[in-house]
C-alpha cells in the first residue's frame, strides 16, 4: 500500500475534469498538488482553490515537460505520483481515409507523446530517488477496451495508451514505481474534451473547416433524440477509483460494468476464433 499523506502529485490537464478532480481528491488524502495545463486562466483558479503549485504546460513539448518537472522539483523536491492525463478528441470523425493529417497529429502528439514527455521528465528522478511511487496513464473504453469506428483519431491513441502503460508496466518491474492505466466512467464524463478544439494550436489547423464542437450535455440531447438515453459517472467517482488505485498499487482502474466485460469478451473470442470482428458493427 502506497502511503498518500505528504506526497507529490503531479496532474497534467488538471484545470478541469477529471484532472482537477484527481487533483481535489489527492489533496484531500493530504498530498501537495501540482497543477499543469495549457490554459492558464482555468489553471490559475484550480490551483488557487486547492491551495497547488499551477504551471502552465504544454504536453506536445519536451522542453515544457522538463520544465514543469523542475518547477515540481524545485518547489517540493520531490514528485511520487505522476498522472498524465491531458487529452484531446478531434471534432471532426470522417472515415480514416478522409481525416486530416493534422487531426491525427495533434491527436498523437497530446494523447500519447504528450504521456512519453511525461515520462522522459519525471521517471528518471522518481526511480533516481528510490522511493516508491506511481505513474497514471489516462486510457479510454473507447480504444482501450473495443473501438468507436466513427471516432478513429481517439480511438487510436488511447489504444496506444494502454499498450505503452502494459509495456512500461513490465519495464519498471525491480524499481519502486508501479502503473496504473485509467478508463474513466463506466459511464460518460461531463469533461472539457467535447470541446477540446477551443485549444488547438495553428499547427495542427484542419485545411477545410470541420463540425461545431459540443458539449457534453449537447452530445446527451444528441442521444436523446436518437432514442438513446446517456448516463454519467461524477468526475468525483473517477479520482476516487484514482486514489485507490493508487494506494492498492492497481494496474487497470476499470470500474465494473457489464457492457465494458461483454466487450472485452467479444473482442477476445473473435481473437481466439480468427473470425470477423462482428462486435464493431
Amino acid at each position: 500500500m502506497l502511503e498518500l499523506r505528504g506526497k507529490v502529485a503531479v496532474v497534467t490537464g488538471g484545470a478541469g475534469g477529471i484532472g482537477l478532480a484527481m487533483g481535489r481528491a489527492f489533496a484531500a488524502e493530504g498530498m501537495r498538488v501540482v497543477l499543469a495545463d495549457v490554459e492558464e486562466p482555468a489553471l490559475s483558479k484550480a490551483a488557487a482553490e486547492l491551495g497547488a503549485l499551477g504551471v502552465v504546460a504544454d504536453v506536445t513539448s519536451e522542453a515544457s515537460m522538463q520544465a514543469l518537472a523542475q518547477r515540481a522539483y524545485d518547489a517540493y523536491g520531490a514528485v511520487h505520483v505522476l498522472c498524465n492525463n491531458a487529452g484531446v478528441g478531434p471534432a471532426a470523425a470522417p472515415p480514416i481515409w478522409e481525416q486530416e493529417i493534422g487531426d491525427w497529429q495533434w491527436g498523437l502528439d497530446v494523447n500519447v507523446v504528450g504521456i512519453l514527455h511525461g515520462l522522459r521528465a519525471f521517471l528518471p528522478r522518481m526511480i533516481a530517488a528510490g522511493e516508491p511511487g506511481h505513474v497514471v496513464n489516462t486510457a479510454s473504453g473507447n480504444g482501450g477496451v473495443a473501438p468507436i469506428p466513427s471516432a478513429a483519431v481517439y480511438a487510436v491513441t488511447k489504444a496506444a495508451v494502454v499498450t505503452l502503460s502494459e509495456c512500461l508496466y513490465g519495464q519498471l518491474g525491480g524499481t519502486a514505481i508501479g502503473v496504473s492505466v485509467l478508463f474513466p466512467g463506466p459511464h460518460m464524463l461531463r469533461t472539457g474534451i467535447f470541446t477540446a478544439e477551443r485549444n488547438r494550436p495553428e499547427r495542427y489547423a484542419r485545411t477545410t473547416a470541420g463540425p461545431a464542437a459540443r458539449t457534453a450535455d449537447e452530445v446527451a440531447e444528441a442521444m436523446r433524440a436518437h432514442g438513446l438515453e446517456p448516463e454519467f459517472t461524477p468526475v468525483e467517482e473517477v479520482a476516487d477509483q484514482v486514489v485507490e488505485g493508487v494506494r492498492a498499487g492497481r494496474f487497470w482502474i476499470l470500474p465494473p460494468s457489464e457492457r465494458t466485460d461483454t466487450m472485452i469478451r467479444a473482442r477476445a473470442e473473435s481473437m481466439c476464433a480468427r473470425s470477423a470482428p462482428t462486435y464493431l458493427r
